[in-house]
């Protein structure tokens, strides 16, 4: 994955209802680490990390890459979301195009803040890279996830499998500016 292209990073933060999207701070570390370290969090996405080897690890700011936006609630990091160039996919539909990916706290689960907040990510998206299409991935057995990208308009295009699960491409069409 790569930086999404010319966008100035890290954006303004976004706001939304309940939410604030905003580049990563170091009070933001100890929140990384336990969803890195989360079992819950990283059932379909290959297993937690050790919350040791993190701690080692990741820099006192981490996530503060293009693409990378820490979801706060409150002042307190809640999420991540991942906007990136997908590049190197297994998938030939999915390459070059913006890739979302998304992890929240077990704690910010089944309330809709993954719906919010992923859909203020794609709203700025189509604001500063008009007309581009995105690509989601997820494994099957996913079913919250599998939800959450119908909610947020993303269709099938392919089934794969890979890491040792069937996975799920979607893609969201490109959204046409007014003219």
């Amino acid at each position: 994955m790569t930086e999404l292209g010319p966008v100035a990073w890290p954006p303004e933060p976004i706001r939304t209802e309940r939410l604030v999207l905003r580049a990563a701070e170091a009070r933001d570390r100890p929140a990384f680490i336990e969803l890195l370290a989360s079992p819950e969090v990283n059932t379909y996405l290959g297993g937690p990390r050790p919350r040791d080897e993190l701690e080692r690890e990741l820099p006192a700011a981490p996530g503060r890459w293009p693409g990378s936006l820490v979801v706060d609630l409150d002042g307190a990091m809640i999420g991540q979301i991942l906007l990136r160039r997908a590049t190197g996919h297994r998938r030939p539909a999915a390459e070059g195009k913006a890739d979302l990916g998304y992890l929240f706290l077990p704690r910010a689960w089944g309330v809709g803040y993954a719906a919010e907040a992923c859909a203020a990510a794609l709203d700025w998206f189509d604001g500063v890279l008009p007309g581009e299409p995105v690509v989601l991935t997820t494994q099957t057995a996913n079913v919250g996830s599998m939800r959450l990208a119908a909610k947020l308009g993303f269709t099938e295009v392919e089934r794969f499998h890979a890491w040792d699960a069937e996975q799920w491409l979607g893609l969201r069409p490109p959204v046409t500016p007014p003219a």
